[in-house]
């Protein structure tokens, strides 16, 4: 715990708790006067950290809520502040530990201590105010199997197909690749039920958090869910806050990161060259040609996810991710005990709709082959 000090207190009792720039001039300029305080500033930012943690936060979640409301020197703040706090956490798994390497390591800019302290301020603010997120955790690191690296293997070659199907500038070659990644995905889904059934003491199913960004959140959140649902998963989105919590196994739970965001940079770049077409057509209207593409891509994507997903499951997979389907339901209303439905808001552009159902079309996954 850190000391405390008058000029910390007096400053955080002037700016932390009232929105207004006068409080926080006052709060900055008393820091500013007292260099000998800059040590239990930090530290201050790390206990803010720290519990952040507690409230069920983790580091990507905090960093893209800083770079959502902030700017780009909160974002280096923040960043540093979980760097310094990680020594003294406890153990994590594996996917916070990855969300901790990804941080910036760019330090913020020191330039005079006012600015400097009033950029520190206005991030504590932000933290002091973060409220309460379902935890994705119980405390538990998850199981691994000991005899997991052919997944390991398959999840990389997955990468390396969405790869080469987002660079690529030929259609039927990003067609051809995504329907082989697909295929890998769903061969990975079933390898990992299949060994998950075989273990003498089963996985639980776990939870992420996957930013949905503005603008056309809500038509990325329904790509998400489809996405999700295609892959024993299930999706919960958060509008206030940008992103969905996924609930599912492990293995399937890498599988809808990596296929949601193939699929979205394939919509994005298709949608960049179908809406240059129309402005070069003479067409001005860009916020609903891009609102209505998105959502006809995400729809039109649910609906042949959901067909493949029907044709890769055989009679006697049945019984094994049906149990699985049940364990996600269960840690899905424990986790949300009351969600609610939207709907889908200004799609209204019949051009948009057309082109975004066939970029869609084009994005076409095929059914797994029966295993061996």
């Amino acid at each position: 715990m850190t000391s405390k000090t008058p000029t910390v207190e007096r400053a955080f009792e002037a700016a932390l708790y009232t929105d207004t720039h006068d409080a926080l001039d006052a709060g900055a300029s008393i820091l500013a006067a007292d260099p000998a305080a800059d040590p239990e500033l930090a530290g201050r930012g790390r206990e803010f950290v720290a519990a952040a943690w507690r409230r069920g936060w983790q580091p990507a979640d905090v960093v893209r809520l800083v770079r959502r409301e902030l700017d780009d020197v909160h974002v280096r703040l923040v960043s540093a502040l979980i760097r310094a706090q990680a020594p003294d956490d406890r153990a994590r798994g594996p996917r916070w530990a990855a969300q901790v390497d990804e941080l910036s390591a760019e330090e913020p800019a020191r330039t005079d201590r006012f600015t400097h302290a009033t950029t520190v301020l206005e991030l504590y603010r932000l933290l002091l105010r973060l409220p309460s997120l379902e935890p994705l955790d119980d405390g538990h690191e998850p199981k691994r199997h000991e005899n997991r690296r052919p997944a390991s293997r398959m999840l990389t070659r997955i990468r390396a197909l969405l790869a080469k199907a987002e660079a690529t500038g030929f259609p039927e070659e990003a067609e051809a690749l995504s329907a082989k990644a697909q295929e890998l995905m769903a061969r990975h889904s079933i390898d990992e039920a299949l060994l998950d059934a075989q273990a003498p003491a089963k996985d639980a199913p776990g939870a992420c958090r996957i930013g949905v960004e503005a603008p056309y959140e809500q038509a990325k959140a329904v790509l998400l869910d489809a996405v999700a649902g295609a892959n024993h998963c299930r999706a919960v989105w958060n509008e206030a806050f940008g992103f969905s919590t996924v609930v599912g196994f492990e293995g399937d739970l890498e599988v809808v990161e990596l296929l949601y965001t193939s699929l979205l940079v394939q919509a994005t770049t298709a949608m960049t060259r179908a809406e240059a077409a129309q402005r070069a057509g003479g067409r001005r209207r860009t916020k609903t040609f891009r609102q209505s593409f998105l959502a006809a891509y995400a729809h039109r994507i649910g609906d042949r996810l959901a067909r493949a997903a029907g044709t890769q499951v055989t009679d006697d997979l049945l019984p094994v991710l049906a149990t699985r389907e049940v364990a996600v339901t269960d840690r899905v209303d424990a986790m949300f005990p009351e969600t609610t439905t939207t709907r889908l808001r200004g799609v209204t552009d019949e051009a948009g709709w057309t082109q975004g159902a066939e970029a869609a079309d084009r994005a076409q996954v095929r059914a797994r082959p029966p295993l061996d």
